[in-house]
């Protein structure tokens, strides 16, 4: 069993929280509080949160993240 980290990015927009449900509906769990930056190159605010998930599986670091 391993436990994998995936920190999810996105334009402080509803796209944001529409990723970070995907996210949890798909059974990770939230890990720590979430960020928010404004991008100067951009002019945009982005919002940033981690997440975790225990799987069945060894951890290596081809494993496709978002697809576990």
């Amino acid at each position: 069993m391993s436990t994998i980290y995936r920190f999810l990015s996105e334009e402080d927009t509803s796209a944001f929280c529409h990723k970070v449900s995907a996210a949890l509906a798909k059974g990770w769990s939230l890990y720590g509080s979430p960020t928010q930056t404004f991008d100067a190159a951009t002019g945009t605010m982005r919002c940033g949160q981690a997440v975790i998930k225990e799987v069945s599986v060894d951890y290596t670091p081809d494993m496709k993240l978002g697809e576990q």
